[in-house]
């Protein structure tokens, strides 16, 4: 099974349990429909980066208390700021089985995730080589909403990236991202390397959660 195919899987739940062959193969038509209607764009800046006491950060103009942050971020005096979607031809995909086929929406759904943490995967290197010229090394990307570091910051990342603009990424009043599949994240920028620049299973301390990487 190849990463890509073990991802989406991982994303439905299965664990360690075996995927049966309809559910492989509704996984592979997936990918396929959603390589064709998703339009990846993205927009990234680099901010100053002050890390103050144990729990606050100052990342630009954006202030935030996050204890979580703050040793994300320790040692750091810069940070990129980042906003990354899929489109708005992923949702319409999803929204499409919803009605018609649930199962192949929750598949979809899966596969999309994919797609997108892939698309920040590339993001995440692209930013990483552009430092590298500056002998500069970066940190786990971090998201509003990963440990305290609190949802309503989501608006901020928007605002001062003007990603409405820029990407068409905006969000609803409940801080959820439109499109759906899409991200907003911090990435720390330090002088000394660090063992990884590893995101998501690897940098979270959720044990139990049963979409873990095995």
């Amino acid at each position: 099974m190849d990463r890509r195919v073990s991802e989406a899987v991982r994303y439905l739940g299965y664990g360690k349990n075996a995927v049966d062959d309809r559910t492989r193969n509704l996984i592979a038509l997936s990918f396929q429909e959603l390589e064709q209607v998703a339009a990846v764009k993205s927009v990234y800046q680099f901010f100053s980066c002050i890390v103050e006491k144990e729990e606050e950060v100052r990342i630009g103009t954006m202030e935030v208390r996050s204890r979580n942050l703050a040793k994300n971020m320790k040692g750091c005096q810069e940070a990129a700021m980042f906003g990354i979607t899929l489109g708005t031809g992923a949702d319409l995909l999803i929204r499409k089985y919803m009605v018609t086929d649930m199962a192949k929406a929750v598949v979809t759904q899966a596969c999309a995730a994919v797609l997108l943490e892939e698309a920040c995967d590339d993001l995440q290197e692209k930013i990483k080589k552009e430092k590298a010229k500056e002998d500069l090394w970066i940190r786990p990307r971090f998201s509003p909403g990963y440990g305290d570091f609190d949802i309503h910051h989501q608006k901020d990342i928007l605002r001062i990236l003007d990603t409405h603009k820029k990407i068409g990424l905006s969000m609803t009043d409940s801080y959820m991202l439109t499109p759906t599949k899409s991200v907003t994240a911090l990435i720390g920028i330090c002088k000394e390397e660090m063992q990884c620049h590893k995101t998501g299973c690897e940098s979270c301390t959720q044990l139990d959660c049963q979409y873990r990487r095995n």
